[in-house]
């Protein structure tokens, strides 16, 4: 029996948005506070996620918010050429202030205005919920541009993203500006439908590790967005229950191996650390059409 149409319309609403909103600018204030120690220099501080994509749910509660140190950057220069390589090399110096001071400075404040409830996480810094203000995740991060030319400082091309480093030291680029912009367009192209269609797809996720299906970290939101982003835009329509059918139709049947993140800087099935496993959604896929079938 298939999942009604009512269920997926309760499934297709938006999670707290008063609540996450207050939390986002009880800590963007932190943040860019006058006190800082790093006040002055160039940051900027942003949302991603679910929440800043429009596609919680009410099960989700964190907020995840990100902070851009943009008077440094890390590069990807490996699409260009020898010759433009090293004119990039010549035209820049090492900055005085780098990543791991401004890290250092803004775990000192986060700290020293939120207390015990701050603990270091393996990419972001936890911030636990208190009173009103829901759990949140800031990830400290600079400036990240993979070239495609460099001339000169006044003739270059670059994709703009974000890079930081993991508690083990790992670099980790991505696009989370251009993931936004993506999904928005997306959902703006299938006549405001692919949200929340996502959220409904959030949902089923939450079904199937309530019912120890699947754990909880086989499918994040990312990449549900990113599945989803696929999918052609007239597969999108008519009823959620239509929707639903053919998207994951569509999905089932199509050559995954060519599917894009919603930035589409990455592919979305790879072995990677901003992909996601092959094996993994696979995985979801298959209970995602055994709740479905099954549900009663």
């Amino acid at each position: 029996m298939a999942i009604p149409e009512s269920q997926l319309e309760t499934w297709s609403h938006q999670g707290s948005i008063t609540q996450s909103s207050d939390t986002y600018g009880v800590i963007k204030r932190v943040l860019e506070a006058a006190t800082t120690p790093y006040f002055g220099k160039n940051f900027l501080v942003f949302l991603q996620g679910s929440y800043g994509n429009d596609t919680n749910i009410y099960s989700e509660s964190d907020v995840d918010v990100v902070i851009r140190l943009d008077s440094v950057f890390f590069h990807d220069l490996s699409e260009m050429p020898q010759e433009q390589q090293s004119a990039f090399i010549a035209a820049h110096t090492d900055s005085t202030y780098k990543y791991d001071n401004f890290k250092s400075d803004v775990i000192t404040t986060l700290n020293t205005n939120f207390g015990q409830s701050v603990k270091a996480g393996t990419r972001a810094i936890k911030i636990s919920a208190n009173g009103n203000r829901r759990n949140a995740d800031v990830l400290i991060a600079t400036e990240h541009r993979r070239y495609h030319k460099f001339i000169s400082v006044s003739d270059q091309e670059y994709d703009l993203g974000i890079c930081f480093f993991t508690s083990t030291g790992t670099k980790i680029a991505n696009y989370p500006k251009q993931h936004s912009a993506n999904c928005t367009m997306k959902h703006q192209a299938t006549n405001t439908w692919f949200k929340p269609t996502v959220r409904i797809l959030k949902n089923m996720r939450g079904k199937l590790v309530e019912n120890g299906a699947i754990s909880k970290d086989i499918a994040p939101s990312y990449f549900l967005e990113g599945l989803l982003y696929n999918v052609p835009n007239d597969k999108f329509g008519i009823s959620y229950s239509d929707t639903l059918v053919a998207c994951l139709n569509w999905i089932l049947k199509a050559d995954r191996t060519k599917f894009v993140c919603a930035n589409e800087q990455y592919y979305l099935l790879r072995n990677s650390d901003v992909t996601w496993s092959e094996i993994n959604c696979n995985k979801f896929l298959d209970e995602i059409k055994s709740l479905w079938k099954a549900w009663a």
